[in-house]
């Protein structure tokens, strides 16, 4: 006696992949993206290319490209069960990633790559990605979902987008302006933005015990929403101002040292000084209750500080206008002086 072989869907689906699945998930995703077209977009929605036009009026236009992911920060939303922040982390890193170079986002494209494909999770996570991209007047352009479950547990997924930007040639920025005697100027984070997860996770929930409900002494903050604030764009607070920048310096992975001296040019120094701001509440618990080091969380930790501007002095007041403007704190946190590399003292 022969046996009829399965439909398609059904052995894929007992391999571990639901094709039905993905498609309803993809026609809910659809709407998300659908509410990100600009002006500038071209093409259709499902297309096997995203396409848009530049922007009119740029003199000799650079494209400036990002790609990032939000490390293992998707570990506490699935913990929580909250995946409509990590895809606005996501937007927001890669457009302050670019927004350093003095560009303006155009185009975002998103990949999802997961066991299997809930659909409440990826919908959810895209609707953030939507989200970040409208705030920032920038369309969703295309994006991928891979369903892979023998590479990745059970509920559990990985998240990366690349960004597209673009600035005139004339405007973009590379720390070749920067001089001794600029100003560094300190945007204040949204905690732990991006950054350091591993090791925040491995305090909170290995070596203190606590559970995302927990309230973490201090803080005044439970541990789910003081893990999954969303990092912070400081695309509002910089733009009307870049002119007046010499340089930008995105903290994300490596802290103030390993950030700040990728916008330094040789011969210059940029001097910080710890004083000039108080590192919140949640760094000084991870701090104490993990045993870490100063010198360590510096370079693990964006410790309150998620942008420094590196700016004329004469222009100070008009660039922290901008800021307060926007919403977001700001603090004089040192000088550029003759030398080289980072000192933080």
């Amino acid at each position: 006696m022969t046996t009829r072989p399965k439909p398609a869907a059904e052995r894929y689906r007992a391999a571990g992949v639901d094709l039905d699945a993905a498609e309803r998930a993809k026609a809910r995703i659809a709407v998300a993206v659908a509410s990100t077209r600009t002006p500038l977009t071209r093409g259709h929605i499902g297309a096997f290319g995203g396409m848009l036009s530049l922007p009119p009026g740029i003199e000799k236009p650079n494209l400036v490209l990002s790609t990032d992911g939000v490390g293992t920060k998707v570990l506490v939303a699935v913990r929580a069960g909250r995946h409509d922040t990590v895809g606005e982390d996501l937007v927001n890193h890669c457009v302050n990633d670019i927004l350093v170079h003095g560009a303006r986002p155009i185009a975002f494209l998103d990949y999802i790559a997961c066991a299997e494909l809930t659909s409440d999770t990826a919908v959810a996570v895209v609707e953030g990605v939507a989200r970040g991209c409208r705030a920032h007047d920038m369309t969703l352009a295309g994006g991928e979902t891979a369903q892979m479950p023998d590479l990745y547990p059970a509920g559990h997924y990985d998240l990366a987008g690349t960004i597209v930007g673009v600035v005139a040639e004339a405007e973009a920025m590379h720390g070749d302006r920067v001089r001794a005697g600029d100003t560094l100027i300190g945007y204040e984070s949204n905690g732990l933005h991006t950054n350091g997860y591993s090791l925040a996770r491995k305090i909170v929930f290995e070596e203190q015990r606590l559970d995302i409900g927990s309230q973490i002494p201090g803080v005044g903050a439970t541990v789910g929403d003081a893990l999954l604030l969303v990092h912070r764009s400081y695309w509002k607070a910089l733009t009307p101002v870049l002119s007046r920048v010499h340089a930008l310096a995105h903290i994300t992975g490596g802290g103030i040292p390993g950030n700040l001296s990728r916008s330094l040019p040789k011969g210059c120094r940029a001097v910080v000084e710890r004083g000039t701001w108080l590192a919140p509440a949640l760094f000084r618990w991870l701090g104490e209750a993990g045993n870490v080091s100063q010198d360590e969380m510096e370079r693990v930790f964006n410790m309150g500080v998620g942008m420094i501007a590196l700016t004329p002095p004469e222009e100070v007041a008009v660039v922290r206008k901008a800021a307060d403007d926007a919403r977001v704190k700001t603090w004089v946190i040192g000088e550029v002086v003759h030398g080289d590399g980072v000192l933080i003292r």
